[in-house]
């Protein structure tokens, strides 16, 4: 079998040069990091065009060992920082603590670095990041956009099973919008006693930024449509925040400006893109690079124990070979990439 092909990631200058679309902010002061927050640094809106250093970031979750797919994005983080001279930065993304282990954020690193791609400043780490966390969602609950969800997964199931056309979004059939009409009184009783998820309101947020778009290298200037995600959830009942907030929120104050990640990613940049205007946050540029996947046409997952980097490293790969092999768009033997 011919080793595949990989689609490299670029920073053309006319994307760069192009003006952000306008972001609405829903108070006057956009949020801001503490200085003194793990490396963190203010963020305001118009940084973005003063300051012209580019900053990118590898961001994994530690459920897992690294894999070649990891690999992949990392080194097109890496090098894309590098080629423009700016920065490349390591967040660790542990806000799940039923999944996220000690010994995988040391794999993370022990990975990183026999690969040879080096991060600049502290590893941020988002576990250490709840606050700000909480006070994004303070800010939108304060806008009238957020929400208590009291409901299970098996309401929700019931819910749906009963509507008789049920629309399928990006993540699935959304959410009903049951405890979206819940009164104010109802909501605050049993909030008080009942274990509860945040949730945006999709329509709500969606009227009060209007229409938007952002940057992506490779499908150009793309207009907004986070409708069919429906009212996603902002903060879970067994974490105090969700994915789509948290990644908003630190891309901001680490000021990312350009986000390498999985073409799997690329429909929740619609999410993230109405909660950056919310907020007040910039629009980094995105670049979604094709996923990589085995010898059976299956996506790499850390689930279904997709060779690691580890195991490449214990039957005696040689890491520079590799990456030199990934930078001129080829994988190894037994593996293929997908762009959708």
């Amino acid at each position: 079998m011919p080793a595949s092909r990989v689609g490299s990631v670029q920073r053309p200058v006319a994307l760069r040069e192009t003006s952000p679309p306008a972001v609405v902010p829903l108070s006057p002061a956009p949020l801001m990091a503490d200085k003194d927050d793990g490396g963190m640094t203010a963020w305001p809106p118009d940084a973005r065009q003063a300051q012209p250093l580019v900053v990118s970031r590898f961001a994994p979750s530690p459920t897992g060992r690294l894999h070649l797919g990891h690999a992949c994005s990392a080194m097109h983080a890496h090098d894309l920082a590098r080629a423009a001279g700016g920065r490349f930065l390591l967040r660790i993304e542990d806000i799940d603590p039923g999944r996220c282990r000690e010994e995988f954020v040391a794999g993370i690193m022990e990975d990183l670095a026999w690969l040879g791609l080096c991060w600049d400043g502290p590893v941020v780490r988002q576990s250490a990041r709840m606050p700000r966390y909480a006070q994004a969602l303070e800010r939108l609950e304060a806008d009238g956009l957020v929400y208590p969800c009291f409901c299970t997964r098996a309401d929700i199931a019931r819910e749906i099973a009963a509507s008789a056309a049920a629309p399928h979004g990006p993540e699935g059939v959304p959410y009903p919008g049951t405890c979206r009409a819940l009164l104010p009184a109802e909501r605050a009783a049993r909030r008080a006693r009942e274990p509860h998820a945040l949730r945006l309101d999709m329509a709500r947020a969606i009227g009060r930024v209007g229409a938007l778009h952002f940057l992506d290298v490779g499908a150009g200037r793309v207009a907004v449509d986070a409708a069919p995600f429906g009212d996603v959830v902002l903060a879970r009942k067994d974490a105090p925040v969700a994915y789509h907030l948290a990644v908003v929120v630190d891309d901001a104050a680490q000021g990312v400006t350009d986000v390498v990640r999985g073409v799997d990613l690329f429909a929740a940049t619609h999410v993230h893109r109405v909660l950056q205007a919310l907020l007040g946050l910039p629009a980094p540029v995105y670049h979604h690079h094709p996923l990589i996947l085995d010898a059976g046409g299956r996506r790499l997952a850390k689930r279904d124990r997709a060779a690691t980097l580890a195991d490449l490293r214990a039957r005696g790969d040689d890491p520079r070979a590799l990456l030199e092999s990934l930078r001129a768009g080829q994988l190894p033997i037994g593996f293929e990439t997908r762009l959708a």
